[in-house]
């Protein structure tokens, strides 16, 4: 129980740091407080990495629909792709939608795929930190640890 508490404690920093720096870098604040429902769109996203290697991904979609969406994280990832991320440090565009509906949703579920989430935001985090052309704000790493847990420190 203790460590279920403390992972959720670790998340909510995570989530926390994730979003201020978002913001910070791309200049945009989150359109509501739900983290998924901020990125969803994939809008920011590409704006992200847009500031990060300016004119890596050509065209974002802003219209407002799910396909829409489910275009802009796919060139998100291809992006994140092409600036050295692994596929295992990708996140699947599904996790990303909202499943909030679906009678079958196990509590787990919706968490894990956030976290896998968080996860592809600390890599791309770690790799603007490592391009010497980069310089604008940089991601709390520490803020990840208890949500990468023994990954993380094998890495530093």
């Amino acid at each position: 129980m203790e460590w279920r508490q403390q992972t959720s404690l670790s998340c909510a920093d995570s989530f926390s740091e994730a979003q201020r720096w978002i913001e910070e870098v791309t200049g945009k604040s989150f359109d509501c407080s739900d983290f998924r429902g901020a990125l969803e769109n994939g809008v920011l996203l590409c704006d992200l990495i847009n500031k990060l290697k300016p004119g890596i991904i050509k065209r974002v979609n802003r219209l407002s629909t799910p396909i829409a969406g489910l275009d802009n994280v796919s060139v998100f990832l291809k992006a994140c792709g092409k600036l050295g991320l692994n596929e295992s440090q990708l996140f699947h565009p599904g996790d990303l939608q909202d499943l909030s509906t679906r009678v079958t949703l196990k509590r787990d579920e919706s968490s894990r795929r956030l976290k896998n989430v968080l996860i592809t935001i600390y890599w791309l985090g770690r790799k603007a930190n490592q391009d010497l052309l980069y310089e604008g704000p940089q991601l709390n790493f520490k803020s990840f640890e208890g949500l990468l847990g023994l990954a993380l420190s094998r890495v530093n």
